[in-house]
């Protein structure tokens, strides 16, 4: 077949961050799209057949866009712009344009995937969102930066973040401790967040004056939240009881941010998850949003989203092989 050039233009600030250490984005763009890409003077320098070179372009030039709004590129954002349509492509400024706000350490926190700046665009709109998807999705970490945002912009007064005390396959009550510490390494990844864009400085403020609250979703119960950010957490494990007790506790002036994975219920077996039966009856809710995010929206280690591929297959593979049997 002929080979075919196509030039993409960048500085040479912008090519070292897409080439990445050792070359390896350029590698794996070569490899997964059968093309030859170089340095030179003009800028990169695409070769391949026809049809390889044009989705290749296009992947480059997502890159060096991403790369001119100063994303760093990593073998994520690789992986996630050779798995994106070319219309996806084509919306990268939209998402790498969107700073939700800064860490302690001033990294801009930003969504990555299309799927996230729908997902924070969402919790922008509505009062009250849920963001379903696998682990490694940002879910609950891009709700903590809506939520420490709106905090800072005084359009809340407080943020509480809350989640179920689900064993998953261990019990509660064999932590030592009093009940804070026996509660506290269920709601840690919302105090690591905290941390990372708040500082622990911040964070210990707040607490004492009690416009931080981090608690189980069973002190929830009896209360008006009123300006406030709300994120509950983990919320599979929730039932349709906890649920609803959970969205009524909603006040005037607040907004809530509900995130779970239902492949990772904890709930004992046959118990509908509160998450499953809330995004079924409130789908068609005015000002509630449901979002479901997918593989493509793991920002983890590039082998989380092949631990979570390989596991769908087999719960595909054994959900089928369950319907053959039935229907012998």
């Amino acid at each position: 077949m002929p080979q075919t050039e196509r030039i993409v233009e960048a500085d040479n600030n912008a090519i070292s961050n897409i080439f990445g250490q050792f070359d390896e984005n350029i590698a794996k763009i070569e490899k997964e799209m059968s093309v030859r890409i170089v340095n030179r003077s003009e800028g990169i320098k695409i070769v391949g057949e026809e049809a390889d070179c044009e989705r290749a372009e296009k992947v480059v030039r997502a890159l060096a866009e991403a790369a001119s709004k100063g994303e760093r590129i990593s073998t994520q954002n690789v992986d996630y712009m050779i798995n994106s349509s070319g219309r996806e492509l084509e919306q990268v400024g939209a998402i790498y344009d969107d700073c939700i706000c800064l860490t302690i350490n001033g990294r801009p926190v930003k969504p990555k995937t299309l799927g996230q700046k729908k997902y924070v665009d969402m919790i922008r709109k509505n009062t009250i969102t849920f963001g379903i998807g696998p682990a490694g999705t940002g879910k609950t970490y891009l709700a903590m930066a809506m939520a420490i945002t709106a905090f800072k912009n005084n359009d809340v007064n407080r943020i509480i973040m809350t989640r179920p005390a689900i064993e998953a396959g261990e019990k509660l009550g064999f932590l030592p401790g009093d009940l804070q510490q026996k509660v506290d390494p269920y709601l840690r990844p919302l105090y690591d967040a905290l941390f990372e864009i708040m500082g622990a400085d911040a964070f210990a403020k707040n607490m004492e004056r009690g416009l931080l609250e981090v608690a189980p979703l069973a002190y929830m119960r009896g209360r008006t939240l009123d300006n406030a950010f709300i994120v509950l957490d983990e919320a599979q494990n929730t039932t349709p009881e906890q649920m609803k007790m959970f969205l009524t506790r909603i006040g005037y002036g607040s907004k809530a941010v509900v995130t779970g994975d239902l492949t990772q219920i904890d709930l004992g077996e046959g118990r509908t998850s509160g998450l499953t039966d809330a995004s079924r009856i409130l789908k068609d809710v005015d000002d509630i949003g449901i979002i479901t995010l997918t593989n493509k929206d793991v920002v983890r280690h590039p082998l989380v989203q092949k631990i979570i591929n390989a596991y769908e297959k087999a719960e595909n593979k054994k959900s089928a092989g369950g319907s053959g049997k039935r229907q012998r």
